[in-house]
């Protein structure tokens, strides 16, 4: 007498008594039995890279499918215009000009500033604004301040395409630029500042490098210096005293605890650009010799130093904040070095 075959809901298919094996919502296809698979997929489920919604790794064909091209749509509707959830960027392709890279923020403008850049006109209303006030620095020159409103300073994207409200400033003594200003507060150092009655313009530019403008006159700020006759002088007449001259190697040494010379020619820096390590306290002399006339800056400390043509220049720095630094050429944007404080 042949035995029964076992009806419990856990007997394994392909048993030999006949019985038609048990289906089961977990039981996976392609068994033996030649019993129909089980139509659930099993879908599995995984993230897309840079955060996008999860697709379907495996399992029924028209579900991955849909799952697939619905991340795409997603992916290509918000992720991919900010590079997988990053800030989007605004910096421009190689051999694309400032005023070709810039947006739709309001009207470029066939004329220029009084430095040749073009002007970017927007309403009155809400246009960025701009002011400036100084006072004398206790120890040399004046400390500058610039009050804005509707206005913000974006140094990590200057070269891109303009963003309403955003950029940063040019600083101009008797209508000669001698800064770009990426914050509030520059300190003009008084050798920058022949004796007698100048006029001070701050003027506010996009990342794109076009002038703010409204009603075609740029947005920008002025204020009056009067910068005192040295002693000993009379009416800037010398009367045979020798220049002023740049500190000595010896000098130098004696206040800096580290010193970094540089050299710019035809464009070119030598040493090539490299890193300069220092301790949080550390005194460091930079000393460049340009041979066409430029200004250095050293980001994070907005420290300014004119550099004449064909003459070295020296700027002593202390590193009282950690931190990685650039020094770089205003005019021809060239990274001199970069500064790292520990």
């Amino acid at each position: 007498m042949s035995a029964r075959p076992d009806p419990r809901p856990d007997a394994r298919p392909g048993g030999r008594s006949g019985v038609r094996p048990e289906v089961r919502p977990d039981a996976r296809p392609g068994g033996r039995s030649g019993a129909r698979p089980e139509a659930w997929p099993d879908v599995r489920i995984r993230w897309g890279a840079c955060g996008t919604p999860p697709i379907a790794a495996r399992g029924h064909r028209r579900a991955a499918r849909t799952a697939a091209l619905l991340a795409l749509a997603l992916l290509l509707a918000g992720g991919a215009a900010t590079g997988c959830g990053g800030r989007a960027t605004t910096h421009h392709k190689p051999g694309t000009s400032h005023e070709q890279a810039s947006g739709n923020v309001g009207t470029l403008l066939t004329t220029g500033d009084s430095a040749g850049h073009k002007l970017r006109e927007v309403p009155s209303q809400g246009a960025p604004e701009v002011q400036l006030a100084l006072r004398p620095d206790s120890e040399d020159g004046w400390n500058l301040q610039l009050s804005v409103k509707n206005f913000r300073f974006t140094p990590d994207s200057t070269g891109g395409a303009a963003l309403p409200g955003a950029g940063h400033a040019h600083l101009e003594l008797d209508g000669r630029k001698i800064a770009r200003l990426y914050g509030p507060w520059f300190h003009l150092p008084a050798a920058l500042v022949p004796d007698g009655a100048h006029t001070l313009t701050v003027r506010l530019y996009a990342d794109d490098h076009t002038a703010w403008a409204v009603a075609g006159k740029p947005v920008e700020g002025t204020a009056q210096l009067t910068a005192p006759a040295a002693p000993g002088s009379s009416g800037g007449h010398s009367h045979g005293e020798a220049p002023s001259q740049p500190p000595t190697p010896g000098q130098v040494q004696a206040e800096a605890d580290r010193t970094v010379t540089i050299t710019v020619r035809d464009g070119k820096v030598s040493p090539a650009p490299a890193r300069t390590e220092l301790r949080r306290g550390e005194r460091v002399a930079l000393r460049v010799t340009s041979d066409r006339a430029d200004t250095l800056h050293v980001h994070g400390y907005d420290k300014e130093l004119a550099l004449p043509a064909g003459q070295e220049a020296t700027l002593i720095l202390t590193a009282d904040r950690t931190g990685l630094f650039e020094v770089e050429t205003h005019e021809s944007s060239l990274v001199l070095t970069q500064l790292i404080v520990r």
